[in-house]
This record gives C-alpha cells, structure tokens and sequence, in this order.
C-alpha cells in the first residue's frame, strides 16, 4: 500500500510561527467564507490582511468566487480569522492539504470553527435562498476510503479514532436558531443534514435521488472533511449552508445549474448570512465553553 502522505507538525508550527510573527492579533474564531460569502470577512474591524500566496505551506484557491486571502479582526467585538476562500478536492488537492488550514488555527489559539458554503437542496420544503444550519453530515469521500485523517496520527493534535456523534455543537446551533427568529429570519432558516461529494460537477439524477434517499438535505463539494479536522483536534463547530439551487430529481426538467448562477444567489444573500453570523458571533461568549456539546 502506498503511503499517505501529509504535512508534519513542525510544517504546521511554521505556518503559525509565521502568522504569529506577522500580526499581533491572537483570534478565538475562525470563519471559512464558502463560494460568495465573502462579505462577512470583509466587514471585519482592525483587519490585517494575507494572502494565500505569502502564506509558507498554504494551498492555493483556484475558484471563481474563493479569493485567496486570511483576514484577521474583530467581529462584534470577538478576536477573528476569516478565509476568504478555501480549497477544494477537485482543485487537485488531496484532503490533508485541503485542510491544512484548519490545524494552523487550532495552533493558533482558535477555539471556534465557523464554516459556510454554498449547497444545492435535496429536500423538498427548501427554496432558492434559504439558510441551512448544519445539524449533522454524511462524509461521502470518507465513507468510500477519502479521509483527511488518513495516515499516522499526530497525537498531539488529537486521537486515533475522534467521535463525530457530536460534531456540529448543539448549543451554537440552538443559539443561531434563536438568533435567526430574533431576526425575524424563521421563514427560511431551517436545520438539516449536509452531504460532502468531490465535484467538480454537479449531481446527476440517479445521485440525487440516492442521497435524498438516505436523508440528505443539502449537498455540496466542501465542508464535511474540514469539520473532521476541526473536531479531531478540538474545535466546537457550527456550519451553515445558503442553498443556492434546487438539485434536479426529475427527469423532466430541462433547468442546468452552473457555477455562475450559484454565486448570484450567494451575492444576493450574502448580507444576509452575514447579519445573522454576525449576530451569532457576538453572542458565543455567553455558550459554556467547557464542551459545548
């Protein structure tokens, strides 16, 4: 069997020694920006600004919509990081290095990993437009043998075999549910399940059809290999989707997704996101961060 191949830690502590020597800004949150959502990075305060490219051991990001940069600040007053853009399987990269940002934070200080994206619904009382809080996940590049923690564990980040019963924090959620009726949001953020594929094309039918069969209500190409990272080593996590299309299931239908339509929609409701994220974040010090689970 060939061997897998991954980063050391020594490559990780250079990352962050370099971010360290960088800024002086020490963040307890990290927020991935998914396709489009970038604006809640960019409303950061105090912000210190890097990109990708200066980065020792950090991927490149190659999508339309993923601008390629780390953003330090504050959000309502929280200590910050927000990647304006990740990296993505069908980029060419392995998972290991896919998430390699996510341990750099953890090294960092982080305690909190908040991760978007744009997802295609499955379920059928979603809509165009809708906000998905991520309650649970199907790992489908992990179930079929693709898993980030392949290889060597690296004790020090954290175990063998993590427990992911757990891994979408209930209190956040509970508290971005709140948030999102405070907001008077009710009437499309709703909870559900996220599936992983690797793209990058987009579902056929038959594949459609198979995960809302096995309860998926939201599927997109991101995500669910950052969260093993992210919970393998520690970190509470909350995630949410901004359904962007409505996954075809019927043979009929003559309507193609593209990647520039799913960025119009993130454009048009990205305030959005970021109103409730915004107020989300500004009311996690209240959560017992004991667990949080």
């Amino acid at each position: 069997m060939q061997a897998v191949e991954s980063f050391s830690f020594e490559r990780y502590r250079e990352t962050v020694d370099w971010l360290l020597s960088h800024t002086k800004q020490r963040p307890r949150i990290a927020i991935i920006c998914g396709s489009g959502l970038g604006l809640l990075a960019d409303s950061l305060k105090n912000q210190e600004s890097f990109q990708y490219t200066d980065i020792p051991n950090f991927p490149r990001s190659t999508v339309p919509g993923h601008e390629g940069r780390l953003i330090f600040g504050e959000l309502q007053g929280q200590p910050c990081v927000c990647m304006k853009g990740r990296f993505h399987m069908y980029e060419g990269y392995p998972l290991w290095k896919v998430t390699f940002p996510i341990r750099v934070f953890k090294l960092l200080g982080v305690e909190t990993l908040v991760v978007t994206n744009a997802a295609g619904a499955l379920g059928d009382s979603y809509n165009v437009g809708d906000l998905m809080v991520i309650r649970d996940h199907i790992n489908l590049l992990g179930l079929v043998g693709e898993n980030p923690l392949m290889g060597p564990n690296e004790d020090r980040f954290g175990p063998r075999f993590p427990a992911l019963s757990d891994a979408y924090d209930r209190k956040i959620r509970a508290l971005a549910m709140e948030t999102a009726r405070q907001l008077g949001y009710t009437s499309f953020v709703k909870e559900g399940v996220y599936c992983m594929v690797s793209g990058p094309n987009f579902e056929s039918i038959a594949e459609a059809r198979l995960l809302h069969s096995l309860g998926v209500d939201a599927v997109g190409m991101s995500t669910a290999a950052e969260v093993v990272v992210a919970r393998h080593c520690g970190l509470r996590v909350f995630g949410m989707s901004l359904i962007t299309n409505k996954v075809t299931k019927d043979y009929d239908t003559q309507e193609l997704v593209d990647h520039h339509g799913v960025l119009e929609v993130s454009q048009r409701r990205a305030s959005t996101l970021q109103k409730l994220l915004t107020e989300l974040v500004g009311k996690l010090e209240s959560i017992d961060n004991s667990s949080g689970n």
